[in-house]
Parts: structure tokens; sequence; C-alpha cells
């Protein structure tokens, strides 16, 4: 979830493993860019990089594997806000994600990459494993924010977390439509609300307080949309 775009591999150390890495990668975001994953083929990112497509075969054996190394590797530097508050770091989070995912090539990242995940049962564990690391580490915010009394208890972090994302996902997997600063402040301040009024709480948790702050919360919603409403031209 990186702002920077830079190329894949560019910070990383030297060597020649590093160098053939950091110019296949690279290869594969151009490639991504110019015809989708669709037109993307081992062939094409070994003319592109410069290196012999036997070696791309034997490192990364298809293009799955290299769409999913190449999202970890533009993810794996990001540093998570720490602005003090919770609102205000899922505010800068989310920004963080409208940029990232305001470039076209970023969104047909993430597309193959769940594409591919579709396809080899590798690439859909690198996705789950992927996924799953970035929500443990993004839900530090959150047992910040708990620390601070800013949130129930019990609030569950990764629940938290991939109600962020979600929005995110749907406007581009989904609705095929792009991600903007809009998306960004409404999705965080729906998922501060929920989370303050204890939404995310977690599931085999008992206690009392954090049971009643879900069953009002829910109550809350049904009750609201149960609610009669007023039609125009009503009495």
């Amino acid at each position: 979830m990186t702002t920077a775009h830079h190329a894949p591999g560019g910070a990383r150390p030297g060597g020649r493993t590093a160098r053939t890495r950091e110019a296949v990668l690279t290869a594969v975001f151009k490639e991504l860019g110019h015809g989708g994953f669709a037109a993307l083929t081992m062939e094409k990112v070994a003319q592109r990089s410069g290196i012999h497509v036997a070696t791309l075969y034997r490192r990364w054996r298809c293009v799955e594997r290299l769409v999913c190394e190449l999202l970890t590797d533009l993810s794996s530097d990001v540093p998570l806000p720490d602005t003090g508050t919770l609102p205000g770091d899922l505010r800068a989070l989310a920004r963080s994600l409208s940029a990232f995912y305001g470039d076209a090539r970023m969104c047909r990242l993430i597309e193959a990459v769940v594409s591919a995940a579709a396809r080899d049962p590798q690439a859909a564990a690198v996705l789950r494993s992927f996924f799953g690391e970035r929500l443990v580490l993004a839900g530090r915010m959150v047992q910040r924010a708990v620390a601070r009394g800013e949130l129930p208890a019990d609030t569950d972090p990764e629940e938290v977390m991939s109600a962020l994302g979600a929005p995110f996902y749907y406007r581009i997997l989904i609705a095929r439509r792009p991600v903007d600063q809009d998306l960004a402040e409404s999705t965080a301040i729906a998922v501060w609300a929920a989370a303050r009024a204890g939404a995310y709480a977690s599931k085999g948790n008992t206690n009392s307080n954090s049971g009643n702050n879900k069953t009002n919360w829910r109550s809350n919603i049904k009750s609201t949309a149960t609610s009669p409403t007023k039609t125009d031209g009503a009495d």
C-alpha cells in the first residue's frame, strides 16, 4: 500500500539476485500497465526485463506468482500512521489507500492478484498471507486506540481494518469505478463510528458491557431499518 510508486525492489540491497528480481518485477509492473493481466506472459516479462525466460520459470514458475510477489514488494515498506487518535489514523490510512489505488496501474495490479489467486493455489495462499499480515500490522492502530480508551476493550483489530479496506476493493473489483478522496473520508468516518459503537467486538468475548454495546448498536440499526418513513405528500 505504498504511495511512492517506486520501481519494485528499488530500495533493496545489491547483488545479482536482487538486480534480477528488481528488473523482473519492474517489467511485470510495466507490462500490467501496458496490457493488463490478461496479456501478461513470461515471455513478455523476459523480453522487457532482459532476464532469460528460463530463469523466470525456474524462480517464479508462472505469472500468477510474479504478480503476487510484486504486490508484496510494493506494499512491504509502508509505515502505519500514528496521529495520536484512531480517527486520525483511519483517515490517514484511508487517504493512503486512495492515493495508492488512484493510479490505474495499482488497480490493475490488485485485479491481477485476485485473478491469479483464482487460478493458482499457491498464489491464493500468498494472497491470504499478504492480507492477513497487513491486517495484523494495521491492527496495531486499533490496539493503541483501545489502550487510550477510545474503543471498547474487546474490539477486534482485524475486523476494524477489514472494514476500512472493504469499500476500496468493492469499488475496484465489483463496481469497477475509480477510488477517490471522498471514498477515503466517508469510509474512515463510518468505520470510526461503528468501532466506537461496538460493532467490531470479538465474537468469542463474553464481556457483558461489550455485549450490551453490540446489542444496542444492532437494535438501533434494526429500529432505523424497520421504522416507517413518511413519503412525499403524506399527511
